[in-house]
């Protein structure tokens, strides 16, 4: 018996093991469009009935842009009249965008929020703006701690009635999974549901036919791509890894922050990237699910 049970211990580990193998995947030459320059900062990507949404990062203005797939093209401007201290990820119930101002690189926020934001015939409707703020219990310390804290957060999903926020942790390079009810606008403790070591820090999500795709990079500018699957008891993904994609350099390919799956494939984008000796502009990428299998 001991022996069938250390068997299967080796058989499960094995699975998950190779599940995480890392592959390659140039990123690159997935290229179908640099975005518009009022669009240099993408930091988040959703779409709604075919149709692709997108806003800047931090400190810019608080516009919801339409983009027209697979060009530069900015169909349309949504105009919020809220403000972007910092925005970091974006995602639809179909009914509502939900726009997460809830990037916390020092670790000192305490004024977390997710913004419910109604779309109705073609409209954001902005008087009926809901504001969702939230916590997370663990946190007790507050000191400033620059990209070296595990409070971070910039990808989103909303699934099953409820908003799923994923964090950035600096300190670790692993990705940790909480709930947070649309429906409390009181400030309520985001509950936590798993953890998972991607060996990176995670910058947005995306789920589609019960797949959990996300995307992230590393201080050194790796950016990788892993897919989960949904467990079929609940709401947890990081039982089952199924595959993780190293898919370039950000020197390459830009900043990736932004990622959404669609029927076809993931739409994935990237802010500018500019250091001294290298300027690579925003960019939409866009890879087929075949390429993924």
């Amino acid at each position: 018996m001991k022996k069938q049970i250390l068997f299967l211990f080796v058989f499960l580990f094995t699975l998950q093991v190779s599940a995480q193998k890392t592959q390659r995947l140039n990123l690159k030459k997935y290229k179908i469009a640099v975005m518009s320059d009022s669009l240099r900062e993408s930091s988040g990507l959703t779409n709604l009935d075919g149709r692709l949404f997108s806003f800047n990062d931090s400190g810019n203005t608080s516009e919801i842009f339409e983009i027209k797939p697979g060009s530069s093209f900015i169909e349309k401007t949504f105009q919020t009249g809220l403000t972007n201290l910092d925005w970091e990820a974006i995602t639809n119930d179909g009914k509502s965008f939900y726009i997460g101002e809830f990037g916390n690189n020092l670790g000192t926020r305490k004024d977390l929020k997710v913004y419910q934001v109604p779309f109705k015939n073609d409209s954001l409707i902005a008087d009926s703006i809901k504001i969702i703020p939230f916590h997370y219990p663990e946190q007790i310390d507050f000191t400033p701690k620059n990209i070296s804290n595990n409070f971070d957060a910039e990808a989103m999903i909303s699934l099953d009635g409820n908003i799923h926020l994923f964090t950035k942790e600096w300190v670790t390079n692993t990705v940790s999974h909480y709930l947070i009810d649309k429906n409390l606008t009181e400030n309520q403790p985001a509950q936590k549901l798993e953890s998972f070591d991607t060996g990176f820090v995670v910058t947005d999500a995306s789920v589609f036919d019960n797949k959990l795709y996300v995307v992230g990079y590393t201080k050194k500018a790796n950016v990788f791509l892993m897919v989960f699957e949904k467990d079929e008891n609940g709401n947890l993904f990081f039982n089952k890894p199924l595959k993780k994609f190293a898919l370039g350099r950000a020197f390459n390919i830009g900043q990736i922050e932004g990622i959404t799956a669609t029927e076809k494939g993931i739409y994935i984008s990237g802010e500018r990237f500019n250091i001294k000796i290298k300027k690579v502009p925003q960019s939409l990428y866009f890879i087929p699910f075949k390429d993924l299998e």
